[in-house]
């Protein structure tokens, strides 16, 4: 998949013409490989997370010992004592009530896990050129209809100095985005499980990602809008470019960040130039068509004309059915079924 078109419009951010436009960056057009993705985003999600154990000594906190065999009973440990329920009860064990678990887990478990910097480079490419296609952020569940282009680019003189909230809820109705924002709103739930007691109350899908080059005040007019995020273009996370692992954010950008991706991504002619030593990914097929290649008159025209098979194969038959057959292994075959018809008749009309 890829991008048509080499040039994408700038759009102002009060009334949502298009009042310019800019040359598509590079890689907005690189290679989706949804495998490197969900790869990358499960290693790195991990890296938020806090140990945890049960307690040392839980399960042990009681005098058992095993009362041996000869008693007719296992020999797993009992408590001590008596003139009690508890008395005599199996403890220690995991199959035990108020025992320990089996393996208690501990906090020295392996939490985090390093991932290539050239695979998180071509995670987050695959994520920005996915994020160019508007089948793929419509499969994602964002509410794109009413906006004019993909991916959506906002002039910074309207962006950039918007410090109020109500300002930014009017620019994203002039771009066509508060019907994303609308989604986020009405899908606040309460989260099942255990999280509701742990400050993790309530659930909200994701909406538009506004990408930024330099701080200004619009990060605090967006911020507080549900759904929505910020992010600058110089510290693109994958976490918020495929939330879950799934391509197709909804990103908005604004002119400036729009510009910077060429540099810091660098072309398919030349090389990065604020990443040292880094070049674009190139896809294995320029075409992923492979019925469309074979059939293409390049091709066709370069093979040679398929040979025709000049030998015939005969069905093999079996000649104790079937009776030509057996002629041609026997031609006296015939004379010596006439003959033995002929006896049979006669034979019978001697009764």
């Amino acid at each position: 998949m890829a991008a048509a078109r080499p040039l994408v419009g700038v759009y102002s951010g009060t009334d949502g013409k298009r009042i310019g436009q800019l040359p598509l960056p590079a890689v907005l057009v690189a290679p989706i490989r949804t495998d490197i993705v969900q790869f990358v985003f499960s290693n790195i999600n991990k890296n938020k997370r806090q140990p945890y154990a049960v307690s040392r000594i839980a399960g042990h906190q009681t005098s058992a010992e095993s009362w041996g065999t000869g008693r007719a009973v296992s020999r797993i440990p009992r408590v001590s004592g008596g003139g009690t329920h508890r008395a005599g009860q199996a403890a220690f064990g995991n199959m035990c009530r108020g025992g320990r678990m089996f393996a208690p887990t501990k906090t020295w478990r392996r939490w985090h896990r390093r991932v290539n910097k050239n695979q998180r480079r071509f995670a987050i490419c695959s994520a920005l050129a996915a994020s160019a296609i508007p089948a793929l952020v419509m499969a994602r569940g964002h509410q794109v209809d009413r906006m004019s282009e993909i991916p959506c680019v906002i002039a910074d003189k309207t962006i950039t100095s918007i410090e109020k909230t109500a300002q930014a809820v009017k620019l994203l109705k002039a771009v066509g985005a508060s019907a994303d924002v609308d989604r986020c709103r009405d899908s606040k739930k309460i989260r099942a499980g255990k999280g509701k007691l742990r400050n993790r109350r309530y659930t909200l899908r994701r909406g538009p990602l506004v990408v930024y080059d330099q701080k200004s005040p619009c990060i605090k007019a967006f911020r507080n809008l549900p759904g929505v995020e910020l992010c600058s273009v110089q510290r693109l996370n994958l976490l918020q470019l495929a939330p879950g692992g799934h391509v197709g954010r909804l990103v908005i950008w604004t002119e400036s960040a729009f510009k910077r991706l060429d540099a810091l991504y660098g072309t398919y002619r030349k090389g990065s130039s604020m990443k040292k030593g880094y070049t674009l990914p190139r896809a294995v097929m320029t075409n992923a068509s492979l019925t469309r290649i074979i059939n293409s008159d390049e091709i066709q025209s370069r093979l040679r004309p398929a040979i025709k098979q000049s030998r015939k194969f005969i069905k093999k038959k079996n000649p104790l059915v079937n009776r030509g057959a057996m002629i041609k292994l026997n031609p006296f075959a015939e004379a010596a079924k006439k003959r033995t018809v002929k006896a049979l008749k006669q034979q019978k009309d001697k009764r």
